[in-house]
């Protein structure tokens, strides 16, 4: 039992980081109808900045400054693909550019770093253990853990709550009329794409300790990224919580019960939702207008 217990932290550990990394691509895809597939290439940036900077473990300091860093590298990168994407207005043509962005960054990533895998260490001062239900957990993923709590709280406050979030929620329900109101809204949508792109790149950095840093590791976590929005539903922060930990909870156990069938439950939990919750769990009441 204390290792299943075990196994349901390992899960909250890896909803934390799936919900950092998904939710920029919910937001972007739900409020502004943008499909980026180069949310994966953002984060594994965000990855490879860890490799540069703290990749044998630093002091805790120097792992918030790789964050901050990653997050301002995101949201300039995010900020390209909302220019690079604002004149194509179709799904299809967007997958298409942001799918071919997303191979080049992660050449360049490869170029830079080769096509190794890479370690990187917990800073410092968390790096070590405590015993939780009898056995030893790393107090790194708990802190990963209270990160998530902390950034569900501020983004539901800040986007449901702010003034700002009620700008964001009404320039994507009625950009014409926000306009006429003198809001530059080409900048809020920027802005979205920005903050999304730049979490997960910071996600990068904070997953490392866990899962390192790899060519491929891009499309892997995009995958897991699309798998919570479509369980969560598109533009809701709620909604990409709880899909973040129950893909969390779903790989995680698994993991532990059925390895060899780990992956496809993760994808049968989609199935699932989809049938009984085609919107998803909780989708955004907000509606995209061209």
């Amino acid at each position: 039992m204390a290792t299943y217990l075990v196994s349901v932290l390992n899960g909250l550990a890896m909803g934390a980081l799936l919900f950092a990394i998904a939710l920029g691509l919910s937001l972007v895809f739900g409020m502004m109808d943008v499909l980026n597939l180069a949310h994966g290439a953002v984060y594994l940036a965000g990855a490879y900045v860890a490799v540069a900077l703290v990749a044998d473990g630093a002091s805790l300091a120097a792992f918030v400054v790789a964050v901050l860093l990653a997050a301002g590298v995101g949201a300039v990168l995010g900020g390209v693909l909302a220019g690079l994407t604002r004149a194509t207005p179709r799904h299809l043509d967007q997958a298409l550019l942001t799918l071919g962005v997303s191979l080049v960054v992660a050449e360049v990533l490869s170029m830079l770093f080769g096509n190794d895998v890479h370690s990187i260490g917990a800073p410092a001062p968390v790096s070590g253990s405590v015993a939780v239900f009898g056995e030893t957990y790393p107090v790194y993923r708990l802190l990963v853990i209270g990160f998530g709590v902390v950034l569900a709280a501020g983004v539901y406050v800040l986007v449901e709550r702010s003034r700002l979030g009620a700008l964001i929620r009404a320039t994507v329900a009625d950009r014409g009329m926000v306009s006429a109101l003198g809001v530059n809204t080409g900048r809020v949508l920027v802005g979205v794409f920005a903050a999304g792109a730049g979490l997960a790149a910071a996600g990068g950095v904070l997953a490392g300790p866990v899962l390192g840093a790899a060519p491929g590791l891009d499309e892997k976590v995009l995958l897991l990224a699309l798998v919570v929005v479509v369980i969560g539903g598109l533009g809701s922060v709620r909604g990409a919580l709880l899909g973040a930990v129950l893909i969390g909870q779903v790989q995680a156990l698994g993991t532990a019960l059925l390895p060899e069938y780990a992956s496809f439950l993760v994808f049968a939990a989609m199935g699932v939702v989809l049938l009984l919750r085609p919107a998803g769990l909780l989708p955004a009441r907000t509606a995209v207008h061209a």
